[in-house]
C-alpha cells in the first residue's frame, strides 16, 4: 500500500490547515487510516484515526480542534486542524493499517508560528 499525503505548511496560531492522504495499491476493505505526528525530540504520537467501520479516535490534546474524516470509496483520510497552537508543530505522518500491518506516508511538516 502506498500513501500520498498533501497539505501542511506554515500557519499562525489560531489558524487552520487541512491534511489529506490517499492510499493506493493493494488495500483491504477493512482498514483504518489516520495521522501520527512527531515533534523534534519527541516520540511519534497518535493524532487521530478513522476506521472503515466509521469509528474514530483522537488524542486528548486535539479533541475539539481537529476532526478526522474519511472517504472509503476513495481510500482517503482527511484531518481538519482548527485553532492550531505552536505545540501542534510537528511532522505529520499518514498511516494505513489492516490485518497485514501498517504502511506510512512520507510525512508533511506543519509549523504553527507567528
Amino acid at each position: 500500500v502506498q500513501l500520498q499525503a498533501s497539505g501542511g505548511g506554515l500557519v499562525q496560531p489560531g489558524g487552520s490547515l487541512r491534511l489529506s492522504c490517499t492510499a493506493s495499491g493493494s488495500t483491504n476493505s477493512v482498514n483504518s487510516m489516520g495521522w501520527y505526528r512527531q515533534a523534534p525530540g519527541a516520540k511519534r504520537e497518535l493524532v487521530a484515526g478513522a476506521a472503515t467501520s466509521g469509528s474514530t479516535n483522537s488524542a486528548d490534546s486535539v479533541k475539539g480542534r481537529f476532526t478526522v474524516s474519511r472517504d472509503n470509496t476513495k481510500n482517503t483520510v482527511n484531518l481538519q486542524m482548527n485553532r492550531l497552537k505552536p505545540e501542534d508543530t510537528a511532522v505529520y505522518y499518514c498511516y494505513y493499517n489492516d490485518y497485514r500491518g501498517t504502511s506510512w506516508g512520507q510525512g508533511t511538516l506543519v509549523t504553527v508560528s507567528s
